[in-house]
């Protein structure tokens, strides 16, 4: 049976807006835990010039269900004109832990 988890990757562009958006995920019981990966390089293309820049990656893990509040939340808290959010569906994985992350995330 399919799983409802997903995982959701956001860059963002310094640490503080990587905690803020994170805890505020968290605290709202919208994702069981983010992870932030500092320090990677993204090379992009915007508004027709090349772009790099030193960013934070979030690790989101919830529930599909979530996703749009999650979204909505990552609008208002992030600085980018258009910041990446992009959701992946879990397949597979440990089904304690994909229990846990549902156990976690509500929607009020």
């Amino acid at each position: 049976m399919p799983s409802n988890t997903e995982l959701i990757l956001c860059t963002c562009p310094d640490r503080d807006t990587s905690e803020k958006i994170a805890k505020r995920l968290v605290e709202g019981r919208l994702a069981a835990c983010v992870n932030i990966l500092p320090a990677l390089t993204s090379v992009y293309t915007w508004q027709d010039r090349l772009e790099t820049a030193e960013e934070h990656l979030l690790l989101i893990k919830t529930t599909r269900d979530c996703y749009p509040v999650i979204e909505q939340a990552i609008r208002e808290l992030h600085p980018y004109e258009l910041p990446e959010i992009i959701a992946l569906p879990i397949e597979q994985g440990l089904p304690g832990y994909l229990n846990w992350i549902d156990a976690c995330v509500s929607i009020n």
